[in-house]
């Protein structure tokens, strides 16, 4: 199979490309950059420059292509309504291909406080709400009979060279001199390997039926006192309790990526999930470490950061 992505050359997005190339598809990824062109290439799949504005290439894109599989989602994270509508535009020109096709969302879509299934309604008032607008347009193109699936990726996506929730916790402990969690820290986040995350990306697009919503997340729930206990044990720091504006402030200055406020948010959540029906589905079975072990013994400490 022939397959085109979009965010291929992102966080998640080079090991779904490496792992479909090692499952034998050949890859085509959307570059908006000559650096993330050379990302794709170094990977061993090609590049269309383009973003997620430019439809006519994402149309192109996907009408070469056996099937879609679309990670991006880009724009002003000060302005999540925008962020969404580029995203809906993009998942119906994708879609317009008829080619089988695998959207990205989040877990956090979830309602808060108890273990959410696949088959459970996504909460409209949820932190990750802007994701929403895009599953309901993918799941409306799998009413006019494309194969769409959704994978809603878990929060913390884990792995080397990680530049996501987990790093920022780091950072704002190594700032401060203390891991910080909310509360007694009790609430929970799903986590998942970036590499068993792939897998499922590739199980998705290879076998999903039609209006399939599927978990990428490994892990129900991890406690976020058990994160913060963690990071303060491997940089020989205390972990405290905070509240949200204790927090918030704790956070200030600790990522390029994400600002003290959605950090402090992030860090108050507690949205575990099941991933009992996409296992059952797919035959997904994640293999790498869980995310504590890798705070352990992965880069996330001692090794070389982006």
């Amino acid at each position: 199979m022939h397959v085109f992505i979009t965010g291929g050359s992102g966080l998640t997005g080079p090991a779904v490309v490496a792992e479909l190339i090692t499952a034998g598809h050949t890859v085509t990824g959307l570059a908006r950059s000559d650096a993330a062109a050379a990302r794709l290439e170094a990977l061993g799949a090609s590049a269309l420059s383009g973003s997620l504005r430019d439809l006519d290439r994402l149309r192109k894109g996907a009408e070469d292509a056996d099937g879609v599989i679309h990670m991006a989602f880009s724009g002003d994270r000060d302005d999540p309504e925008s962020r969404a509508r580029d995203d809906v535009a993009a998942i119906e020109a994708l879609g317009g291909s008829g080619r089988p096709l695998v959207v990205t969302s989040g877990t956090l879509v979830m309602p808060s406080g108890r273990v959410s299934t696949e088959t459970d309604a996504p909460d409209p008032g949820s932190a990750a709400a802007h994701r929403l607008p895009g599953e309901r347009a993918a799941l409306a193109l799998a009413e006019r009979g494309v194969r769409v699936s959704v994978v809603r990726l878990a929060p913390t996506v884990h792995g080397p060279k990680d530049h996501g929730f987990v790093p920022a916790l780091i950072e704002g402990a190594r700032k401060a001199g203390v891991a910080a969690y909310i509360g007694d820290g009790a609430n929970r986040w799903p986590a998942v390997h970036r590499l068993d995350a792939a897998n499922l990306y590739r199980l998705a697009l290879e076998n999903a039926a039609p209006g399939t919503v599927l978990h990428a997340a490994s892990e129900s729930g991890v406690p976020l006192k058990s994160v913060a206990d963690q990071i303060g044990h491997q940089l020989g720091v205390p972990s405290v309790s905070m509240t949200f504006e204790e927090a918030r402030a704790h956070f200030e200055g600790a990522s390029e990526h994400f600002g003290s406020t959605f950090l402090a948010t992030m860090l108050a959540a507690d949205a575990p999930v099941s991933s009992d029906l996409t296992r059952a589905l797919l035959g997904w079975q994640p293999v790498h470490a869980p995310l504590l072990d890798d705070l352990r013994s992965g880069d996330y400490i001692h090794g070389e950061r982006p």
